[in-house]
């Protein structure tokens, strides 16, 4: 196969570097698991040799992430959330309107996971091997590593990312049957080296520290093919338990970190890839989405109300109203209702809603008004230019439970902002008004 041509899709202010190759009846964006180069990856001829695979099946549109390899560099850490902007920009450049998501293990199995429950729309299937869900070990997910474990790794990472010594003893540990080819450790290192910078490298490994999406699992509507090596079974379990009609097939025989590393490992991938494909049926619209909910109230319009009398105090909310507008617009939120002096409005990404809710707080006060906020993400049921379910009316009470010129966020939120540069403090355990169990809020510090 010839190497692909480099193109570029605008994601924001970066340009993101991605491949297509294959003629297939169906799309299929493939998201590696950790950082990459595209053009050294076609000089490695186990890997091409899966890429062959796979576009023998389908259109595939292979990526390098923003801060890696042929792409631009951020001044920003990614988050997922923007991760998850950057594969739909590739997908409008490359013209996919709905793709099956192919990934990697690790944080490319975060990033679909976020797509497929935020654009269920756009996404026809889910293939993840080797998924991870959260970065942090704990007592429901002890697959992880520990923080003394990441705090190891980060500075092996910083110290060594570029020697050829730190490269080789990644394979050694994690695929010895690519360790023993000089040929490849050859490849590997230079291959590495192309994709990221120590300072990427580190910055990249940390986002995967902190990044969790068990939150998100179920709210996956779309059919998942989960493929795992024998030795994370039980971490494919937990992802599969947790979406709806996920299946679960171990690669026979694979040892090693990569699913290309083994032809025979290729050959199974491509053969369970292929059959998963055949038995997409016609695309359902989805019932349910994923998405970030906001509720802001302004405190005191009772009083304010009575001390300015009606006329003034519908000119001052008239003004407010134009405020909070502003910033929806600014930061792709969607205006659903004003309740009141307070708006209900949804975000498809939870960190654009965090900054929105802050500058909204920032902009009323120039009006001598403050606003509470509260932000939740989960499953919503659109409803005729409305939104229901047990997420919007999480968000109210959270928003209920901010003080003056406060923002509070759940848990959910704040697990999926990881790698944003967005930082809180914790606003202990709280209880609900109707909503079971108790809650562990957040405020972003400003």
């Amino acid at each position: 196969m010839d190497v692909p041509e480099p193109r570029y899709a605008r994601s924001g202010d970066v340009s993101v570097a991605y491949q297509v190759f294959g003629e297939g009846p169906a799309d299929l964006v493939f998201i590696r698991g950790s950082v990459s180069e595209l053009s050294s990856a076609w000089e490695q001829p186990l890997f091409v040799k899966h890429l062959e695979g796979l576009g023998s099946l389908a259109r595939v549109i292979l990526f390098d992430k923003r801060g890696t390899g042929l792409s631009d560099r951020g001044r920003e850490v990614p988050s997922l959330e923007t991760r998850m902007d950057d594969v739909r920009a590739v997908m409008d450049a490359a013209g996919a309107e709905r793709a099956v998501l192919w990934s990697g293990a690790n944080e490319g199995a975060r990033i679909a996971i976020l797509f497929a429950a935020t654009y269920p729309e756009r996404t026809k299937g889910l293939v993840l091997y080797d998924p991870s869900a959260r970065g942090r070990a704990s007592p429901d997910y002890p697959w992880a590593r520990s923080d003394d474990e990441w705090r190891v790794w980060l500075r092996e990472v910083a110290e060594g990312w570029g020697s050829t010594e730190f490269f080789e003893r990644f394979l050694r540990e994690n695929s010895p049957t690519l360790a023993a080819d000089e040929d490849v450790k050859r490849w590997y290192v230079q291959h590495m080296r192309r994709s990221a910078s120590p300072g990427a490298a580190v910055a990249f490994q940390r986002m995967v520290m902190e990044g969790d999406v068990t939150d998100v699992l179920s709210a996956v509507r779309v059919p998942c093919l989960i493929l795992c090596r024998r030795a994370r079974a039980a971490q494919a379990e937990y992802v599969a338990s947790r979406i709806a009609g996920a299946i679960v097939k171990e690669v026979p025989g694979l040892v090693d970190h990569y699913s290309w590393a083994d032809p025979a490992a290729t050959e199974f991938v491509v053969n369970e890839t292929g059959s998963f494909l055949n038995q997409l049926g016609s695309p359902v619209e989805p019932e349910r989405v994923l998405a970030t909910i906001l509720f802001t109230d302004i405190v005191g319009s009772t009083e304010w109300a009575a001390k300015l009398g009606d006329a003034d105090w519908r000119k001052l909310l008239e003004e407010h109203h134009a405020l909070v507008r502003r910033r929806l617009t600014e930061y792709r939120g969607q205006e659903l209702n004003t309740i009141g002096d307070g708006f209900f409005a949804s975000f498809d990404g939870p960190g654009r809603a965090i900054r929105c809710a802050r500058a909204i707080c920032d902009d009323v006060s120039r009006l001598n008004l403050e606003v509470r906020a509260g932000l939740h993400t989960g499953e919503v049921e659109p409803l005729a230019g409305d939104l229901g379910g047990i997420a919007v009316h999480i968000a109210a009470r959270i928003a209920a439970k901010a003080d003056a010129g406060e923002v509070l966020v759940s848990s959910t939120v704040k697990d999926l902002v990881a790698g944003s540069g967005l930082e809180f403090e914790d606003r202990g355990e709280h209880s609900l008004k109707g909503v079971p169990d108790s809650w562990r809020l957040f405020s972003p510090r400003r």
